[in-house]
């Protein structure tokens, strides 16, 4: 279900039950990755968070990073940012 680059990968699905009685699987939050600050990017008109994430962590896939840096629920809030926090490329372990 999830590319294997995923931080969401490993996870093991849980049971849960929905408004109706029905039980369903979900998948868990995953832990926020620690992620050190490199520096800021200021957006300029058309630049997509993929195009960042390709430039400054050389993985378009890796936009999710941006978001997470940002405190983003996902990454189209960050089109309405100005300033985007950059993290390093390798994430710490």
């Amino acid at each position: 279900m999830f590319d294997k680059k995923s931080r969401y990968a490993k996870l093991n699905p849980i049971v849960m039950k929905d408004e109706r009685g029905r039980e369903v699987e979900v998948t868990p939050f995953a832990e926020a990755p620690q992620q050190s600050f490199r520096g800021i990017h200021v957006r300029r008109q058309g630049e997509r968070s993929d195009h960042l994430a390709a430039f400054y962590l050389s993985d378009p896939t890796g936009y999710w990073r941006l978001a997470e840096m940002a405190d983003a629920m996902t990454a189209e809030v960050l089109t309405e940012k100005r300033e985007i926090d950059i993290p390093n490329k390798n994430l710490e372990k």
